[in-house]
């Protein structure tokens, strides 16, 4: 091996080290590995610049100003509380309607958004109700991973395998929307057996649940109308941004910056509610990867796997299933999406075979592998912390038991979904 893919190697394993160890933040630790691989001349500037992906960062950026400017419209806490008065207070359709709502909200906005708004209503309404609100969380945990799954901007992977594999909205629509559908259905069976069956509660808490005024939620009745057609306006515009002839962070930064304007909210508030740092820890990690796929690691490592599967495309969207759920599951996602990425692309040039079937697996093994653990998503960390605080811990062990063998049943759906789709 050259010296130049020695140091890409080293570079990237010691970058996974830091952020699975979190002794260093995951920014600093991508950044740093960047900046390492241009002191070494592994990379240029130029070349580093090259491998960012800017449509992944541009609907990152995008979504979260567009987030920034909804969410004080006082439009989640309303669809909260409106539902559970839907289901007239009961214990078991709240947890349903609102696991349901989690992973509807994650399949458009970022699933760690998702939970910080759904979470602390679930804490007051099972508060009223006076029952456990952990199995609750437990099942919004699940589902906003699932929910992610289903849509091109619902999950960071899915952002980066659509840009770089030329996948639209739509795409995502009509081949992991129906799996995650089918993995939902079955998941709010096992709830049902898990917790449905075990709570009860008084009719006079049902009856405080029912008292609550969903109208007091709204915090700016104008912002809220704005919201509402902005957000179907940005839905159209992602499924159709490819006969519009705009890319998709285009869309993202279009109602970013026209949400910015009519909503006439305080921007440097706005801009403050960016997660920067993630930003930051995505370009980062581009390079680090750049430096694998400049020295042509990459590329062997592309070849490798095609002579582990022999070429077979069945058996090779199998492996990268499962390895992506497992893997997953106690690693960050994205940089394991963003290290396959272009290994799949490897493989399509050397084999010249159609790799789309290895795109679904690859974003169904990844979104979906995050819920077997704890550490498997940033949702997961987020969600337990604030179950935390509030006096009901969810800790690494109690979540095992119940993430694990849900995502091993929801990869094995798809596992079944994807041999169905393309054998």
């Amino acid at each position: 091996m050259s010296p130049n893919e020695i140091i890409s190697i080293v570079i990237f394993l010691l970058v996974m080290v830091a952020i699975v160890s979190e002794k260093v933040h995951r920014a600093a630790a991508s950044l740093a590995g960047a900046v390492i691989l241009l002191v070494t001349h592994v990379l240029t500037v130029d070349s580093a610049i090259e491998h960012v992906d800017v449509n992944t960062i541009g609907v990152l950026v995008g979504m979260m100003l567009f987030v920034a400017v909804v969410k004080n419209s006082g439009l989640f806490e309303y669809i909260a509380i409106k539902s559970a008065k839907l289901t007239h207070g009961k214990p078991w359709a709240i947890m349903a309607v609102f696991a349901i709502i989690t992973a509807a909200l994650s399949a458009f906005l970022d699933n760690v958004t998702t939970v910080l708004l759904v979470g602390p209503m679930t804490l007051a309404i099972t508060s009223i109700l006076k029952v456990n609100p952990v199995p609750f969380l437990l099942t919004q945990i699940l589902a906003s991973n699932m929910g992610g799954t289903a849509t091109l901007i619902g999950d960071p992977p899915n952002i980066m395998i659509g840009s770089e594999a030329g996948l639209g909205f739509a795409d995502f629509i009509l081949n992991t929307a129906p799996a995650v559908v089918i993995i939902m259905a079955a998941s709010l069976l096992c709830f049902y057996l898990m917790f449905g069956r075990k709570l009860k509660v008084s009719d006079d808490a049902m009856q405080a649940v029912m008292e609550l005024d969903e109208n007091r939620a709204i915090k700016d009745k104008s912002l809220l109308i704005k919201s509402v057609v902005m957000i179907g306006l940005v839905v159209i515009g992602f499924m159709f941004h490819s006969s519009l002839g705009m890319e998709s962070c285009t869309i993202a930064l279009l109602a970013a910056v026209i949400m910015m304007i009519v909503g006439k909210q305080d921007v440097e508030d706005v801009i403050m509610g960016v997660e920067w740092s993630t930003i930051l820890f995505f370009i980062g990690l581009f390079v680090v990867v750049g430096g694998m796929e400049e020295t042509g690691v990459i590329d062997q490592l592309a070849t490798l796997l095609i002579g582990m599967t022999g070429g077979n495309m069945m058996l090779t969207m199998l492996i990268i299933l499962w390895v992506s759920a497992i893997v997953s599951s106690v690693l960050d996602n994205i940089p394991f999406v963003a290290t396959l990425i272009p290994m799949i692309l490897a493989i399509q040039a050397e084999s010249g075979m159609d790799v789309t079937p290895l795109w679904w697996a690859l974003s169904l093994g990844a979104c979906l592998g995050g819920n077997g653990t704890l550490i498997g998503a940033s949702a997961n960390v987020v969600l337990s912390g604030i179950s935390n605080k509030n006096g009901y811990p969810i800790t690494f062990m109690s979540y095992l038991k119940v993430g694990f063998p849900m995502m091993i049943l929801s990869v094995a759906i798809s596992m079944v979904y994807l041999l169905l789709r393309f054998a």
